[in-house]
């Protein structure tokens, strides 16, 4: 199980690393789609390769090819909307919100899934990118549609672990090459 082995991977001083990690996953109780597509859009949106080796084959398993195609499409687009959203929020000119973003993002639209599905996607690879506003937008629609705060912070909790088991393998890697 490559869960398994990426547990192994985690440095002793991130031990709480490794039982999140195993806990998230292992104890969700989010759907399997729901779970692994946020696994794999969160292990996209970690920028770990080593996460992503690890955690890819095992979300392919478990995923349709239309969610995890899906999933890799939150990851980009989410990719793209983060940067562009968080700082549309972060200018202190409030008029850049009025002008018309002019980007492509029809996959949200129509996602090949269930809309819940992406959109929760959506929320955790939001998480890690820390694009507030896209978060409120993405959280809203979820509460909407009957998602409850709990399935919302299952979400967020899968994208904080993976985040920082990302982090933290990444920085092993460089310390390890000096």
């Amino acid at each position: 199980m490559a869960l398994d082995a990426l547990k192994s991977a985690i440095p002793d001083f991130a031990k709480d690393l490794k039982l999140n990690l195993g806990s998230v996953i292992g104890n969700s109780e989010l759907p399997q789609q729901q779970l692994w597509g946020t696994v794999l859009a969160c292990a996209i949106a970690s920028r770990s390769p080593k996460v992503l080796r690890e955690l890819e084959p095992e979300a392919k398993a478990n995923l349709s090819e239309e969610a995890y195609t899906a999933a890799k499409a939150a990851a980009a687009v989410m990719a793209m909307n983060n940067v562009f959203y968080r700082t549309r929020h972060l200018l202190s000119d409030p008029e850049y919100g009025n002008l018309r973003a002019g980007l492509r993002m029809n996959v949200i639209g129509k996602p090949g899934v269930e809309k819940v599905d992406f959109e929760l996607w959506s929320l955790a690879v939001s998480a890690i990118n820390g694009c507030g506003q896209c978060l409120d937008s993405h959280e809203q629609v979820l509460r909407k549609a009957g998602v409850d705060r709990e399935t919302v912070q299952e979400a967020v909790k899968i994208a904080s672990v993976i985040q920082a088991v990302g982090v933290t393998l990444e920085a092993e890697a460089v310390l390890a090459e000096q």
